[in-house]
C-alpha cells in the first residue's frame, strides 16, 4: 500500500475533521495504587498544557507513568488528585464514553467476529445514528484510508498494517476532539512501523486534531512530535521540541535516554566568554561550549558529546598509547550509510559515528585514531550527582 494512503483527503473536506481543535490541560495530576505501606505512586503531580492541534508524545522507560497518564486522560483510570481540563471544562469525573476522544490501542482491539466495515461502524451504531449517515461516514473514512476494498474482510484476514489502519479509522470516524495512541506501532515490523508513523503524522497534521502518543521508542517520538514529554519515575523530566530535547537536554537521564551519548568529565570550568559560551577544559583541550543554566554552578558538570559530533581519522603518530586527542579503536561496525566506532581514550571509551566514509578512511580495530569534537554541538549540563 502506498505510503501516502492516509493523506488523500481533499483540501476542504470536513467530514472527518474534528469540529474544533481542543486544548487539554493536566493540573497537578496524580495517580496512586494501593494503601500504605504498599502504596505505589504511578503518576506524581504532573502539570502539562497541550495546545489545540498539537501532537504530543509521552516518552520514557517502562514504569515511568506514561501509559497511566494516557489512561487517566481517556477515562480508564480515575485520578487520585488533580484535574483534567478539556477547553477549560473539567472532565476528570466523566466516563470514557462521555469524553470526545478516540483511542488507538497497542493490540488494535478489533472485534474478531466483525468485518472491517462493522468494526469501523460500531461506535456510530452505539450513538444510534441513522443507518444512512453511518453508511456515509464509514464509507468516507474507509475510502480516505484506502480500506474500502477490505470492508468485508475479518480482522484475521488482514496484515498488521491493515489492522492498524482499521483501528485508526474506527477512532477517526467518531470525529474526536482528542486522539490518543497507546503504543500503536509496537506490534509492527521496523519498515512498516516507519511507514505508519509517517502516515499517522501526516493525517494528524491535515486534520489538526489534538493528539497524544505514548511510546518508549525514541525514534518514533523524534519523528512525529511537535513536543516530547520525557517521563521518569512518575514525573516529567523535560518538555520540549525534539531538537531541543536532543541538543539541549536538562538532565543526564534525558541526554542518555534520547539518542547515543558520550559524557566527559570537565577538568576546568570558567565563567562565560564574550560570546556567551562557557570556557572549559576536557581531555586536556580548551573548549568554548553552550551550557545549561545550572551547569556552571553544579558541583560535577559533564560535557555531552553526541557520537555524530566526533570526527575520526587514522593517526600517523608512532605513539601507541592513548592521549587527549587520540585513542585505540576497540570496535568498528559498518552499517552502510555510517560507521560506528568505539574508541579507548585515557579518560574512558567514546562512541563515534561517521557518516558515509570512504572505505580506505575506515580505521581498523587495533589501530590508533585521532579524534576531535564539534564544539558548536557540545552541551554542558549538571551531572545530577
Amino acid at each position: 500500500m502506498a505510503t501516502n494512503s492516509l493523506i488523500s483527503i481533499a483540501e476542504g473536506d470536513s467530514k472527518v475533521r474534528a469540529s474544533d481543535s481542543s486544548r487539554l490541560q493536566l493540573s497537578n495530576l496524580s495517580k496512586e495504587f494501593g494503601q500504605d505501606p504498599d502504596r505505589t505512586v504511578a503518576v506524581d503531580n504532573i502539570n502539562l498544557t497541550i495546545e489545540p492541534g498539537e501532537f504530543i508524545t509521552l516518552l520514557g522507560p517502562s514504569g515511568c507513568g506514561k501509559t497511566t497518564t494516557l489512561r487517566m486522560i481517556a477515562g480508564f483510570e480515575n485520578p487520585t488528585f488533580g484535574s483534567i481540563l478539556l477547553d477549560n471544562q473539567d472532565i476528570s469525573k466523566l466516563t470514557p464514553d462521555r469524553r470526545p476522544m478516540g483511542m488507538v490501542f497497542q493490540s488494535y482491539a478489533l472485534f474478531p467476529h466483525m468485518s472491517v466495515y462493522e468494526n469501523v461502524a460500531y461506535g456510530l451504531k452505539i450513538k444510534k445514528l441513522p443507518a444512512k449517515q453511518i453508511e456515509q461516514e464509514v464509507g468516507f473514512v474507509l475510502a480516505t484510508m484506502s480500506l474500502e476494498f477490505l470492508a468485508n474482510r475479518a480482522p484475521n484476514q488482514l496484515s498488521g498494517g491493515q489492522q492498524q489502519r482499521v483501528a485508526l479509522a474506527r477512532a477517526m470516524v467518531m470525529r474526536p476532539k482528542v486522539l490518543l495512541f497507546d503504543e500503536p506501532l509496537s506490534n509492527l515490523d521496523a519498515k512498516l512501523r516507519s511507514q505508519m508513523r509517517i502516515e499517522i503524522r501526516q493525517l494528524q497534521q491535515r486534520l489538526g486534531i489534538t493528539s497524544i502518543f505514548v511510546t518508549h521508542d525514541q525514534d518514533e517520538a523524534m519523528s512525529i512530535s511537535d513536543r516530547i514529554v520525557v517521563m521518569r519515575n512518575a514525573r516529567i523530566e523535560q518538555v520540549g521540541e525534539p531538537a531541543e530535547i536532543y541538543r539541549h537536554p536538562k538532565t543526564v537521564f534525558v541526554a542518555d535516554f534520547i539518542g547515543r551519548s558520550n559524557f566527559l568529565t570537565v577538568e576546568k570550568i570558567q565563567s562565560k566568554t564574550k560570546s556567551g559560551k562557557i570556557a572549559i577544559k576536557v581531555l586536556g583541550k580548551n573548549m568554548e561550549v553552550d551550557a545549561h543554566e545550572d551547569a556552571v554552578t553544579a558541583s560535577n558538570p559533564v560535557l555531552l558529546i553526541r557520537p555524530e559530533s566526533i570526527r575520526i581519522k587514522r593517526s600517523h603518530s608512532k605513539n601507541q598509547e592513548a592521549s587527549g586527542t587520540q585513542g585505540r579503536v576497540l570496535n568498528v561496525v559498518f552499517y552502510g550509510a555510517h560507521v560506528e566506532y568505539e574508541i579507548e581514550t585515557e579518560k574512558g571509551n567514546l562512541v563515534a559515528v561517521v557518516s558515509d566514509p570512504k572505505h580506505d578512511e575506515i580505521v581498523p580495530v587495533g589501530q590508533m585514531a585521532e579524534f576531535s569534537f564539534d564544539e558548536n554541538r557540545a552541551w554542558l549540563l549538571p551531572s545530577g550527582d
